[in-house]
């Protein structure tokens, strides 16, 4: 291949594509501002949203009680509690978040206390609705208080200590480095986010220069130029890299900036995320792995947008294709999921599990080996058939 024509194809799409204000947005536009907007959105949103939940004091219903004003008093009286009176349709009412919760109070409840017979307190929930979880804390908060009180004041008649039913506490503390504790928060996140800027920053241009050609009636005209076709392909293929590498690079630029002047107390800002601890080794780790995904997803986008016939049909074969490359970062990010040799051979998802492991400073160098062997081949898999497929006729003058 001639380097020259090969540098003479990239430097006639790299104008093209900057005339081009749809790619552009994709390009820029989207990782500069969109991405960290909604990045920054999600993180206050998330904190609001949990930071009312946790200030509402949640409407709860006693069931039963009748015959044990004592516990039922001491309900109505808790500030962190608001008693609304039973009704029928509790059940429908939790349902229907009018109240958080419900509390069964068993026959006799005070009178069992007194004199020393077991018995069991229900609380009534909205599985999964958070509202409804701080509910059922502050009601075991409430319950788990009144049987230590009870406990220790039986205790307390027979001469007897306390620590007798609590000989010992126990602590919780950290031993792990914080850039393992950092790594390990936001390392399933980055190749999530890195593998949807790295495919939206390609899909345009991939398009643009093969299915938009066609469209334009402009490759016939490239093609009679006097430069192989291996070459021609390998100009548009590096367009499409620089494009898609160009988008993560200033999404990356851009949402560092966003943390940085978040400042650490507020929501989404560096230090509260542990983004300060992030061992700067791993982020180039991470840079290195990114190469040959860019690589495969440039070369595989080109293929989809040569075979197909315009613009809207290669966005009709795209579109599946990003949830089928999501799908392998979603499972990275799920708790339980270690990275081994089986799992470094599965592309998209060795990214995530890699860089988990290399932004907590942990790096299994067989592993990261077979990772970065494994994308390097699908990679060069995938360009051979976009150039293959350069090569036919029949794909090219597909209309």
């Amino acid at each position: 291949m001639n380097l020259k024509n090969i540098s003479v194809v990239y430097r006639k799409e790299l104008r093209d594509l900057l005339r081009d204000r749809r790619t552009l947005r994709s390009m820029i536009l989207v990782p500069l501002v969109v991405m960290p907007l909604m990045m920054q959105g999600m993180f206050r949103l998330t904190r609001t949203v949990t930071t009312n939940a946790m200030a509402e004091v949640p409407t709860v219903q006693i069931l039963g009680g009748e015959d044990s004003p004592g516990v039922v008093s001491r309900l109505k009286s808790d500030p962190k509690l608001r008693i609304e009176p039973a009704t029928d349709d509790w059940k429908q009412r939790i349902a229907d978040k009018k109240i958080r919760a419900a509390v069964k109070i068993p026959d006799h409840f005070d009178s069992d206390l007194r004199n020393g017979t077991g018995n069991q307190v229900t609380i009534y929930n909205y599985e999964g609705e958070i509202r409804s979880g701080f509910a059922v804390t502050e009601l075991d908060g409430f319950f788990r208080k009144l049987s230590d009180e009870v406990v220790r004041k039986r205790l307390e008649v027979r001469g007897l200590s306390p620590s007798l039913i609590k000989p010992f506490a126990t602590v919780r503390e950290n031993v792990a480095p914080p850039a393992k504790v950092a790594g390990n928060r936001i390392g399933g996140l980055v190749p999530y986010v890195i593998v949807i800027l790295c495919f939206v920053g390609a899909i345009y241009p991939a398009i643009d220069l093969t299915a938009g050609e066609k469209e334009r009636g402009t490759m016939e005209t490239l093609l009679c130029s006097p430069v192989a076709r291996t070459e021609i392909v390998a100009g548009k293929f590096l367009m499409v890299l620089t494009s898609a590498l160009a988008a993560v690079a200033i999404a990356c630029i851009s949402m560092t900036l966003s943390f940085q002047l978040s400042g650490p107390k507020s929501a989404g800002g560096a230090a509260e995320l542990g983004l300060t601890h992030v061992d700067p080794a791993g982020v180039v780790g991470v840079v290195i792995l990114i190469l040959p995904v860019a690589v495969l997803f440039s070369a595989v986008l080109l293929t989809l947008g040569l075979w197909a016939r315009n613009h809207r049909e290669a966005l009709t074969y795209m579109q599946p294709f990003m949830f089928i490359i999501l799908m392998p970062a979603i499972i990275g990010m799920m708790p339980g999921i270690e990275l081994n040799s089986r799992y470094a051979l599965v592309p998209i998802l060795n990214l995530s599990l890699a860089c988990k492991e290399m932004l907590s400073g942990v790096w299994h160098w067989h592993l990261l080996v077979l990772i970065f062997a494994s994308l390097s081949a699908y990679a060069v898999i995938a360009l051979s058939v976009a150039v293959r497929m350069f090569n036919r006729e029949s794909v090219v003058f597909r209309t």
